[in-house]
């Protein structure tokens, strides 16, 4: 047992200190992409490197995998080195059981990553796209999913208009049960109108037959002040795709809200295959990183003496993208709904363990 811990905390050891310089690169990445991004808002210093810490979490959330087979590589090539896998052997301990004890802290990893981590990192996100669209135009368009409907909000010099919706098609650029909400720009109400639907086309909202009242009528009540029409066009900068993409982001929502979350995107009318695809590949995480550290093992467990540890790491190192890369494309599949979401979701993580122990097997114990 006094070996397993001490294996377990080398590992987490090399885990923090890659997941550390990461983070840096990351941050870095950051602030140089946001440096000169916002200057006619006039951003300071401090704040682009506060944008910055606000994104850099995602990122490195993003790239775990990469992160828990670096660690691997590090860990065997280090006992290799230093021959305490010899010493290991000697005592009769297998190569399987030697990586027991990474794979039980990646596992670890993985579930302090998606319940605790996630929830940062998507706030941290969410804050980050909500200060950076006020930047861009200088107002915030809003969206958001209530168990009755669709709220969204629109904005521009003239005022607000913050619009509830029954439900909508699948591209948002229908919506049913329709009421707008108009305001000017010190924030005073002006005009409500209800309508059966609204079509989003052209810059502008097509409304279908509906009425209207006048909230701020002088020397009338909203009802005395209220029209009937046939049909009612107001303007609009909103797109289907900014409706979309403001749902279509899971990584912005914590996996403690995302079920809740789907529930009400499905009876508001969306599609919900990409945030069940994302829920269920968080859940798989933890099996994703066990399976990365078997890989690492697969690939570093060889004695330094036997040669061709250059070639070794690179392969290993290749792989591990080559399972990035595998999952990022199986969930673009699953949530187009080319293939059932919990394949798209658990198929790459069950493949890379399938493939980490036949590694392991062959190269140590074969």
């Amino acid at each position: 047992m006094t070996l397993y811990f001490y294996i377990a905390r080398r590992f987490l050891g090399r885990f923090l200190a890659i997941f550390g310089s990461f983070f840096a690169l990351a941050f870095l990445m950051e602030t140089t992409a946001l440096f000169g991004r916002f200057d006619s808002a006039g951003l300071g210093v401090l704040d682009t490197l506060r944008l910055a810490l606000l994104k850099s979490p995602t990122g490195v959330y993003q790239m775990l995998s990469m992160v828990v087979i670096l660690a691997a590589l590090l860990l065997f090539r280090g006992l290799s080195r230093t021959s305490e896998l010899v010493a290991t052997r000697a005592a009769g301990l297998s190569g399987l059981r030697m990586v027991a004890a990474p794979m039980l802290a990646a596992l670890l990893i993985g579930l302090i990553g998606i319940s605790a981590y996630n929830p940062m990192a998507a706030a941290a996100l969410r804050q980050f796209e909500t200060e950076t669209g006020r930047y861009n135009s200088g107002t915030v368009s809003a969206f958001s999913l209530s168990r009755e409907g669709l709220w969204l909000r629109q904005g521009s010099d003239r005022g607000q208009t913050v619009i509830f919706a029954e439900r909508a098609n699948f591209d948002a650029t229908r919506l049913s049960g329709v009421t707008f909400f108009e305001f000017d720009a010190s924030g005073v109400a002006q005009r409500r109108i209800e309508t059966g639907y609204a079509r989003l086309a052209d810059g502008a909202w097509s409304l279908g037959p509906g009425k209207f009242w006048l909230v701020n009528a002088k020397g009338k009540v909203p009802d005395q002040a209220a029209e009937t029409f046939a049909s009612l066009s107001l303007p609009s900068d909103l797109s289907s795709d900014q409706i979309l993409d403001s749902f279509g982001d899971p990584t912005t929502i914590s996996i403690w809200d995302m079920r809740s979350f789907i529930d009400r995107l499905d009876r508001s009318g969306f599609s919900t295959a990409r945030h069940q695809v994302y829920l269920q590949s968080e859940l798989a995480t933890p099996l994703l990183l066990a399976a990365m550290v078997l890989i690492g093992a697969g690939f570093s467990m060889r004695h330094h003496r036997s040669g061709r540890t250059g070639q070794m790491v690179l392969m290993a190192v290749i792989t591990g993208l080559a399972v990035f890369i595998l999952q990022d494309f199986v969930q673009i599949l699953g949530a187009n709904g080319a293939i059932p979401v919990l394949a798209a979701a658990w198929g790459p993580p069950v493949s890379a363990m399938l493939l980490g122990v036949g590694l392991l097997l062959h190269m140590e114990d074969g």
